[in-house]
């Protein structure tokens, strides 16, 4: 019995010393490892994007918010009928039931099923009261404007990060620190529990103050949308600045989308063709040969030029005008759009000056706007020049740019030759402290200021009798500009033998310029002319602008004679 004692101890003592062992090496030595086991049974902690900061435009209005709504999730292991829930939720999320049953039916402890759904949508399904559906309240993003600027301020994706325009443009502004809440489940792991509190407070992006004017807008884009559609083209472009300093106040691309629900539009709607997309500018590019021409003191106004009737010959090829011209003045090779003029101003000039005033108008790179996808377009280094292409780039053929490079030269020429690097960002900040935003805005000069003054003086005779953008005059304002009707490129190159570029630059008042306006139809098919559906967008849109910004009249204009024919109008129904 003493043997059988001391083997009866001894074997409790090693149980209970193994015993001791095991329990040593559970509660201490792996005690944080069990802990956080623990932890991952009974929570889950969920990341929620912070409320995006506020864009507002020039004066002030809300283009886009955020706005609190909620998102329905799912605890799978607390559903005891999954296809019955999956059938009941179907119809009010607008998602198949067998998708629905297939997140529903799993192990999982948490399961997205619609995020930042509409008011309506959450309330039908909490009057479900189904067991294992929950809500979380999550920040969306909401465009009140809808479609105005949309291409502009671009979108966001769920986890509310910007995607496109200004949004992802100035993402480390606008997106805030963002917040972590706990979801607790009890022992019987039947319920689960939300903490009054988050685990982490969300901090609100920073507001961003913008140059866009909703208001001009709004009118740019009705008047495109308008213009496009009597035109049957296939797109448009307008863009206005502030000459003063290139601020854009209008950046318009038809067709648009909504960007509150940007993906239900193609993605061509999501463009912003005013910065993206670069084309042969065609005569309204004449602007640059005649600023080169007048900068250089080698040609004036008032010299003539013969234009041979209709083309000109350079070596072995044959340019053809665009109609049969004698004896012009250079005023007048501008005004009615003579490329034989252009082009034996261009061999006056020779290559290098030509291509150091395009160069200094800033062709061939990108501007610099705060937007992104800019697109550079291309200027062919002068060492390539081929013996006619300096004929053709004089006359904006062989040579390719954006709008929103365009809007920016003849913003050059109205402010007296300063280049400027457009902008829409102006300011930061919140709860009303403001900050600039630190950008070098005047980046050199390109042409003189007289040369500026007598250039906006010749392309007045554009606007008025004899020259080709009659359809541009505004009662009682001097305006300046350009016509412009290119071909096309053809994507493997060539042109199309149909499709046109039609566009129209100018600046109004003409002799002290508050605004700056480019618009563009893409292949319009009633009328191809720039003169004839691009011109009135501009005089339309120019004329309210200019009695919205309260721009006084030109005083020896006015009261308007509105006897004065404004020239040939297109049939009813057209433009």
């Amino acid at each position: 019995m003493k043997r059988r004692l001391v083997f009866f101890v001894v074997l409790v003592l090693l149980w209970s010393g193994a015993l001791g062992a095991r329990l040593y090496e559970l509660q201490v030595k792996r005690h944080q490892e069990f802990a956080e086991r623990a932890m991952g049974q009974q929570q889950r902690v969920v990341e929620l994007s912070a409320p995006r900061g506020t864009i507002y435009d020039a004066r002030g209005r809300e283009l886009a918010v955020s706005v609190e709504v909620e998102s329905v999730y799912a605890v799978p292991r607390d559903i005891v009928d999954p296809q019955a829930v999956a059938r009941s939720l179907a119809d009010i999320l607008q998602l198949p039931p067998a998708d629905l049953a297939t997140r529903l039916d799993s192990d999982r402890e948490f399961a997205w099923l619609a995020r930042k759904v509409e008011p309506d949508v959450s309330r039908r399904v909490r009057d479900l009261d189904l067991d294992g559906i929950y809500f979380l309240h999550e920040s969306r993003r909401y465009y009140p404007k809808r479609e105005v600027a949309a291409q502009v301020l671009g979108y966001v994706g769920m986890d509310n990060e910007g995607l496109s325009g200004l949004e992802v443009r100035y993402e480390d502004v606008l997106r805030g620190g963002s917040a972590t809440r706990v979801l607790l489940r009890d022992a019987r792991r039947a319920s689960v529990a939300m903490p009054e509190h988050p685990f982490a407070e969300a901090e609100p992006g920073r507001d961003l103050y913008l140059t866009l004017d909703s208001a001009l807008q709004y009118i740019a884009e009705k008047e495109l949308a308008r213009a496009v559609e009597e035109a049957q083209a296939k797109a448009g472009v307008v863009v206005v600045l502030d000459p003063s300093d290139s601020a854009v106040l209008v950046m318009a691309s038809y067709p648009s989308f909504d960007p509150n629900e940007f993906s239900r539009y193609p993605q061509e709607a999501w463009r912003n063709r005013a910065v993206m997309d670069a084309f042969e500018p065609g005569s309204t590019f004449k602007m640059v040969t005649a600023a080169a021409a007048f900068d250089s003191l080698l040609i004036t106004p008032d010299d003539e030029f013969f234009c041979e009737n209709g083309g000109i010959r350079l070596g072995r090829t044959y340019i053809r005008d665009h109609k049969p011209f004698g004896l012009l003045t250079y005023r007048e090779v501008i005004a009615k759009s003579s490329n034989v003029g252009v082009i034996k101003s261009a061999l006056i000039l020779g290559d290098d000056r030509l291509h150091s005033a395009i160069r200094a108008f800033g062709f061939g790179e990108r501007t610099g706007i705060d937007l992104p996808g800019e697109s550079g377009g291309i200027v062919v280094p002068v060492e390539s020049w081929r013996e006619a292409s300096k004929a053709y780039i004089s006359f904006g053929q062989g040579i390719s740019a954006t709008a929103l490079q365009m809007a920016n030269a003849f913003a050059t020429l109205a402010n007296g030759g300063v280049v400027h690097r457009p902008y829409v960002g102006r300011a930061t900040g919140r709860d009303g402290e403001l900050s600039e935003l630190p950008v070098v805005r005047a980046l050199g000069r390109a042409i003189s200021p007289q040369t500026a003054v007598t250039l906006r003086r010749v392309l007045e005779g554009v606007v008025n009798d004899g020259g080709t953008a009659r359809r541009a005059r505004i009662p009682g304002y001097r305006v300046a500009g350009k016509t412009g009707t290119a071909q096309k490129v053809l994507p493997g190159g060539g042109y199309s033998p149909t499709g046109r570029i039609a566009s129209f630059v100018g600046m109004v008042p003409a002799r002290d310029p508050k605004l700056v306006c480019f618009v563009m139809l893409d292949e319009p098919r009633v009328f191809t002319h720039g003169g004839v559906v691009a011109a009135p967008v501009f005089a339309a849109t120019m004329s309210q602008a200019l009695l919205y910004l309260g721009v006084a009249p030109d005083s020896d204009l006015w009261p308007v004679d509105r006897t004065k024919d404004d020239g040939p109008r297109p049939p009813r129904g057209e433009t």
